[in-house]
């Protein structure tokens, strides 16, 4: 019987673009869209100010562009930047299943190997989706957060076989890329509980940087650890118990990247539906006649957003974003759950942490049973004069099910790039993202996301 990794190796290997069929195509472009805007977005926070600093102190024989600037960093470092950027706003897309992810983190590590090898954008599609179905299937396989781990630990694994893959290694290289990268880099869970520091938008970044150099050493011979998944302090054991993938073999399955969301705000998928709730449901009422909000939700919500006593009193925006109080109070309050409501300002207002206060959150056993086809919140408030407002909503905007369209992806896009891109340059930049495809090289393509000095921090 051949092991895990050599399945996966042996699927990384095999897939070509000329495989994908062209709605595949077209969601690859749809994700890198929303990637790239969402980096574009975070290009002045300070976590990625931090990152992009440390991989500015770097140049490289094989250089990888860090997204905003024209400095030319390694590749890892590069993953690591850039995906820090990506993730830092929760604003990338979400993969729901035994182990919750965002897979489009992926794409930092397929957009700086792909640079550095000078391939081209059918390439680059192609590692992007292998990245996609690597970790979407190892998140269907087992869930890491209940055995205390931290999802980007699959990070490091399907980044290897990206690079790999770009980097046209064996199998038996891409075997021991598995080893490389998955035996050092298995990652605490406490990355989010409790309050959540700058750490968490870096953490699969850093499983990327990882990932990439574990198949930077298995392409110079270096070999890995093995069997990664089998061994007898390998994976089962110790990390996420036994399991079966899926033939990986069946060129008609259906590819995970179909199945994935596309945020339509910015924060932790499980909320989405709670907020987009709140929203429909604040017109009936005004806020000063709120007495209590009480929102029944799943299991997995409770754990990730709802339990945890920092999730009422939030003090950072990697917390407030990861609140469901917050999140929640935010959207009666506001009207609205964009960037503005994760200042350090609106955070603290007062006002709105009296409101988080009214928030209760309650499993329910019968919207557990929908999850994780379905993302359903109820939110009830009850009114000083005794009046109750209740308001479901079980597929929240931007699920497979009710899917943003290309021009919501692209206003999305337009209003997170319009913080640091002029409106022409923001028009090329989509032009040439849509026609990825037919991209020989990434060096324009980073190139028109370069913001002008003007525009930029640092």
């Amino acid at each position: 019987m051949t092991t895990v990794a050599e399945q996966l190796a042996a699927f990384t290997r095999r897939l070509t673009f000329n495989e994908l069929a062209e709605d595949v195509v077209h969601e690859a472009k749809r994700r890198v869209i929303d990637s790239i805007g969402c980096s574009l977005g975070a290009f002045d926070f300070e976590p990625c100010r931090i990152a992009r600093e440390v991989a500015r102190a770097v140049t490289s024989r094989r250089p990888a562009t860090l997204l905003g600037t024209t400095h030319p960093s390694s590749p890892d470092l590069a993953a690591f930047a850039n995906g820090t950027m990506i993730r830092y706003l929760d604003y990338n897309d979400t993969y729901l299943s035994k182990e919750p992810a965002h897979p489009s983190d992926n794409i930092a590590a397929a957009l700086a190997e792909a640079e550095a090898e000078g391939t081209d954008g059918k390439a680059l599609i192609a590692s992007i989706i292998i990245g996609y179905e690597v970790q979407c299937r190892l998140c269907d396989a087992a869930a890491l957060r209940t055995r205390g781990w931290d999802h980007v630990t699959y990070g490091a694994l399907s980044t290897a076989l990206i690079a790999a893959k770009l980097m046209g290694l064996s199998e038996i290289q891409m075997v021991h890329a598995l080893g490389l990268a998955g035996v050092p880099n298995v990652a605490l869970r406490q990355t989010r509980v409790g309050e959540l520091s700058k750490w968490k938008g870096a953490a699969f970044a850093n499983a990327a940087r990882n990932g990439i150099f574990a198949a930077q050493l298995a392409r110079q011979g270096m070999t890995g650890p093995a069997p990664l998944f089998e061994g007898e302090k390998g994976f089962f054991k110790q990390v996420t118990g036994p399991f079966e993938l899926p033939a990986l073999d069946d060129k008609g399955h259906r590819f995970k990247i179909l199945e994935t969301y596309i945020k339509f705000y910015p924060a932790e998928y499980h909320a989405q539906s709670a907020i987009e709730a709140a929203l429909l449901l604040r017109p009936q009422l005004s806020v000063k006649e709120i007495h209590a909000i009480t929102v029944r939700t799943f299991d997995a919500a409770v754990e990730i957003i709802g339990r945890d006593p920092e999730k009422w009193n939030p003090k950072s925006r990697e917390t407030a974003d990861h609140s469901l109080p917050y999140l929640v109070a935010a959207a009666f309050m506001d009207g609205e759950v964009g960037l503005s409501q994760f200042t350090n300002e609106r955070i603290a207002d007062p006002k709105l942490r009296s409101l988080i206060r009214k928030v209760t959150v309650i499993a329910d056993p019968d919207l557990n049973q929908a999850y994780p086809e379905a993302m359903p919140n109820q939110i009830e408030v009850k009114t000083i004069h005794g009046k109750t407002h209740t308001l479901k909503v079980t597929y929240p905007k931007g699920h497979p099910k009710r899917s943003l369209s290309d021009q919501e992806l692209e206003e999305k896009f337009i209003a997170l790039t319009a913080r640091v891109l002029p409106k022409p340059q923001i028009r090329r930049l989509l032009d040439r993202l849509w026609k990825l495809d037919s991209m020989k090289k990434m060096d324009e393509l980073l190139l028109l996301c370069s913001i002008p000095k003007k525009g930029r921090s640092q």
